[in-house]
């Protein structure tokens, strides 16, 4: 649900990408983290030594390159092209763990 939430404000900030409903959003939300946890891993590993090269940088054009994959499969989610995918897997990843982290609960630490 956060992550549906974070997806359905991303085109307030990033005019070029769209979500067209609710229902939309879960099921983007939904593959998106499919994809992040099957496929990313894949690909991190793959493109390691640019990874290191960058200094890790190259992972954000791992997730545009996902996120605008993912918009590519569902209906009434559309990315304007690459600096839109960029801009929109930036922000998702940012809004995402800006409400995971005031909205979930906090763990107590154990002694």
């Amino acid at each position: 649900m956060i992550n549906a939430l974070a997806l359905a404000a991303i085109p307030y900030l990033v005019p070029s990408v769209t979500v067209s409903g609710v229902g939309t959003a879960l099921i983007a939300a939904a593959l998106l983290a499919l994809v992040n946890t099957l496929i990313r891993p894949l690909f991190i590993l793959l493109t390691l030594p640019l990874t290191i090269l960058t200094l890790g940088l190259f992972t954000l054009v791992i997730n545009a390159l996902l996120f605008w994959f993912v918009a590519s499969f569902v209906e009434g989610f559309s990315v304007g092209g690459f600096g839109s995918a960029f801009l929109g897997a930036l922000a998702y990843s940012i809004i995402s763990t800006l409400l995971a982290w005031l909205l979930l609960p906090k763990a107590a630490p154990r002694n």
